[in-house]
Formats: structure tokens, sequence, C-alpha cells
């Protein structure tokens, strides 16, 4: 086929990730067409067909998901939502791009993992943040041996929610059972990042926290009670022997949201970002190799960037992979984030808490 035609299940217009993100993504692709969009009131999504300049809207998932004329289903609601959604869209056939978290832990994700590879479609997950022209970039130098042995990396983020304030649409965040937390999201895409570039944990230790229990709603002033963690602090050893810390903490900070570094034998390398969400942000990326004594602006090479020019801000790592997604459709590859991936990070994820929650080092399975 000539282009691959994405149903949207999920759309706000002016503030959804759907219209921020994979709208204009997809816009500037040259292998996929919109076509259609489903909310839950006829209101909103006549709203939503609108603003995309499209005609196909649905009030129900299901009947988005049984339409003939899409091929590709990408959800993009809350959490809660996914395993539903994309049990229903696997069931009908469809391909899939699932945002991350999966789902609302390891267990969702290992089921929507095993319906996907049982009805022979592709499901991929938004873990964008490996797809980032930067990370990729920092991969390759890695493997390529530039900064020699990797003996240690660093990550310190902000995670700018979960703090001591909430506006109304984002109220979900602070109920840890939402599986929306600080720890799923932007530090689940950071150090899928991470992993990507120097391979995964062998074992993980963990301290979390609660130190802003309460939480204001911006509208109403009420205070509500917040059961998600607020701050994460991770040590332990990749399976290559390095050693990795990564401290998370909610809000922002009047001085570093994002730094990362790698430290080898040969080199260093460091990517910094104005907020710890390093799969929306731009990444600058420094290195020092050999003798010398500091750091310097790396450019990053123009074929890391696989979308072509005006894709910008948070559509850029979106389209980067629908981009891998295409070409995976095409050519029977594997290049796009999928959901066996999302399944380690998920256990990766369960590891970390369940290492917070005992007090003890975790061992982590290895990949699918």
């Amino acid at each position: 086929m000539d282009k691959f035609r994405v149903g949207l299940i999920g759309y706000e217009v002016g503030r959804s990730w759907a219209a921020a993100a994979h709208v204009p993504a997809l816009r500037g692709l040259p292998d996929f067409d919109i076509v259609a969009v489903s909310t839950t009131r006829e209101e909103s999504a006549r709203a939503a067909a609108a603003d995309i300049g499209i005609d196909r809207w649905f009030t129900s998932a299901d009947d988005l998901v049984a339409c003939p004329q899409v091929d590709v289903v990408a959800v993009t609601v809350k959490v809660p939502h996914h395993l539903v959604l994309v049990e229903a869209a696997i069931a009908a056939g469809k391909h899939v791009y699932c945002e991350w978290p999966l789902g609302n832990g390891l267990a969702e994700a290992e089921a929507m993992a095993a319906s996907a590879r049982a009805a022979g479609v592709r499901g991929v997950v938004g873990l964008q943040a490996r797809c980032a022209p930067a990370i990729a970039y920092v991969r390759d130098i890695v493997a390529a041996g530039e900064i020699g042995e990797v003996l240690s990396t660093t990550m310190l983020g902000s995670g700018q929610e979960w703090a001591d304030r909430v506006d109304p649409p984002n109220a979900y965040l602070v109920d840890k059972r939402n599986g929306a937390t600080l720890l799923t999201i932007p530090f689940g895409h950071s150090v899928d990042a991470l992993c990507h570039c120097l391979g995964e944990f062998a074992q993980v230790g963990a301290t979390s926290a609660i130190r802003q229990p309460f939480v204001r709603r911006t509208d109403t002033g009420e205070m509500l009670a917040k059961t998600s963690e607020d701050q994460w602090a991770v040590t332990g050893i990749l399976e290559n022997g390095a050693v990795a810390v990564v401290h998370y903490r909610a809000g922002s900070s009047r001085s570093v949201n994002f730094l990362w570094e790698i430290n080898g034998t040969k080199g260093d390398l460091r990517v910094e970002a104005d907020s710890g969400h390093a799969q929306i942000f731009d990444l600058r990326l420094y290195g020092g190799f050999e003798e010398e004594r500091a750091m310097r602006l790396l450019e990053v090479p123009t074929r890391y960037r696989w979308v072509p020019a005006g894709i910008e801000g948070p559509a850029l790592n979106v389209a980067q992979i629908y981009a891998r997604f295409a070409d995976d459709l095409r050519n029977g590859t594997r290049t796009a984030p999928d959901f066996d991936d999302a399944v380690v990070r998920h256990r990766l994820i369960a590891a970390i808490e369940a290492a917070a929650e005992s007090g003890t080092t975790m061992k982590v399975g290895g990949g699918l």
C-alpha cells in the first residue's frame, strides 16, 4: 500500500498529546494518512475531526478499530484505558501504536505483547526518547568504542508534575493506581534511552519517598492526597558491569532539570535538557575524548534525523518512531520500539518498585 491509514483514539483540541505530537508527526511523513478519530462524545469527536481536517469520526473506539479504512490504530488516551483499547485493535487485526506506559503494570504489558504476537500484528510503543537524534548518536558513539569501556553513568531529572500543585487534566497523576507516575513516565522514558545506549540493568536498588503528600488543584484550590511517589533514587549495575545512578524528583529545579553523564576509559559524554522528559525536550550533547581536557558541544549528524524537515518540538521524536514503524511494516524488520521492548522496560520498573518496597537489591530479568 502507498500509505498506512491511521485512526486516532483520544484527541482534545488544543491540549492533548495526540494534537501536540501525533498529528503534526503524521502530517509531516509521506507514509501515513490520518483517516479517523474517536473520542467519547459526539461534540468532541466532531471538533477533533474538524481540527485534524478529516471527515470520519466516532464516539466509540470499537467502531474505529472495526473501520475497514483504518490500518493502524494509535492509542493516545490515559494509561488505565490502554489494555482494553489495544486488545480491541489487535482483535480487529490492526497494527497498533500505543503510548507509554504500555500497560498499568507489567502483567498488562505482557498480555498485550502476547496478543500482538499471537495475532501477527505489529505493536509499537511510544518510547520515543530512544529515537531522539541525539540519543541515536550516543548509542553509536558508545557502540563504536569512542569512549572506551563504560565505567559508570549518572542521570538526574525533574519530572515537572507530581509536586505540590496540579492542573485539572493532570489530577489523575497523583493517584498511583492510575499507572501514570514519576517512575513510569519521565523516569521510564529517560532510563529507556539509557538502557538503549548502554545495555540493560542486571540488578537494582531503590529508595522512594512522598515528600509533598498533598497537592493543590490549580482551579479550585482543593488539596488532594498524593499516593504517587515524588522522589526516586535508583542505583544499579548494568549487564556490562557499569555502575548506574539515577535520581528523579517531582517538579522543576532552579538549577539542573536533566543531566545524563556517561564516563568511559577513553572519554565522557553528557546530555542536557530543560526538563527531565527526555522524550519531549530538545537534547544538547557534549563530549570529550582521549587527551581533551574539557567537554565540547557535539553536532548530531543529519543521518540521525529520519524524518523530513519541518517536524520539530514534541512531534519530532514521535515522528522518528512512526518513520521506523513504516519501515518495519514494509520490510518485516523490528527497528521501532515495540511491545516486547515495553515489557522489558515494565520489568525493570517492577524490579525497582520491589527493591524500594523490600529495601534489598533486586535482580532484573533479561530481554525477550
